[in-house]
């Protein structure tokens, strides 16, 4: 008697299946194709960081005359660029500066830096407000208008420079750093709508509504101690999103900005158009500073976890 999957000589069919040949194209790909991907990505995160690099490090030079930059290691390019030099150049810089006590001992802080880091964190505080609510409502509920909603919510209302121009003519005495900070907030709420409510599309909503109301949590409390905390990494993702963009935003601060110390934006701008491009490197590489300190505080924050009362 044959045994299943057994010819009648008693052999396995299966091994009489011959192997398949994946031809020359298919050897070839199988011997370098990992190394080639590997190649282009390598050469792609080069392309892309090479330029922040060299500016970077540039910044630090003393000229630029030749195909390298010479002249290593000055801080005059930085100090121009921070205001805190006595030259000419330091007069549009990042302006005056404010003193931060820091236990025994004061640290100048340049106004423009100041302003622009609030105006950023304050948008993105804003963000939270309005972006948390909107994309739970559009993830968690059936409702009418849920499709409008979502698309007005995740995508730019206007261009910066057109919204500039609408808040001058709606609310011309409006402060420019108030309206800074609630332009940058609309500028930027979709980044952030779309990163939380990725977070809340991975959680089954409904179950985990359920399980804390029936451990006798309100509403409102499920809601800040069970799925915020949940939902902390897209959360942080759109926090960072936000304030890095916020930060670097010119053309609604072009418009809007009227008196007072400069958003950072337009700091950049007269450095690199103004300036030398030793000197313009130092103003970039200010911001890039900032960018990655920044990124580094908030993702520090998500790793420890967070909490509003509730899990961590």
């Amino acid at each position: 008697m044959s045994t299943p999957g057994a010819d009648d000589t008693g052999t396995d069919a299966r091994q009489s299946v011959p192997a398949r040949d994946p031809g020359r194209i298919g050897r070839l790909s199988a011997a370098v194709g990992r190394r080639a991907i590997t190649a282009l990505i390598l050469v792609t995160v080069v392309f892309l960081i090479g330029p922040v690099v060299i500016t970077f490090v540039a910044s630090f030079a003393g000229e630029w005359t030749g195909v390298f930059p010479s002249g290593f290691v000055t801080l005059d390019n930085w100090e121009q660029a921070l205001g805190l030099s006595s030259t000419l150049g330091a007069s549009r810089g990042l302006g005056g500066s404010t003193t931060v006590p820091v236990i025994d001992a004061t640290i100048p802080l340049p106004e423009t830096l100041s302003l622009s880091m609030a105006l950023a964190l304050g948008g993105v505080f804003v963000n939270l407000i309005v972006g948390i609510p909107i994309a739970y409502a559009v993830t968690r509920y059936d409702f009418y208008g849920q499709g409008w909603l979502n698309t007005f919510a995740v995508l730019p209302v206007v261009p910066g420079i057109i919204l500039g121009i609408a808040f001058l003519r709606t609310y011309p005495n409006l402060p420019s750093a108030v309206a800074l900070m609630i332009g940058y907030s609309l500028l930027k709420a979709p980044y952030m709508v779309l990163a939380v409510q990725s977070s809340f599309e991975s959680m089954d909503l409904r179950q985990i509504e359920e399980s804390a109301r029936s451990l006798g949590a309100s509403w409102p409390r499920t809601f800040l101690t069970v799925i915020v905390p949940n939902a902390k990494r897209g959360i942080l993702s759109g926090a960072i999103i936000c304030w890095t963009l916020a930060a670097a935003e010119f053309n609604f601060s072009y418009i809007v900005y009227s008196r007072g110390p400069k958003p950072f934006s337009l700091f950049l701008f007269e450095n690199i158009s103004n300036n030398p491009f030793l000197r313009a490197a130092a103003a970039i590489s200010i911001y890039f500073l900032i960018v990655v300190v920044v990124t580094a505080l908030l993702r520090a924050t998500g790793e420890r976890g967070f909490s509003i009362g509730g899990v961590r």
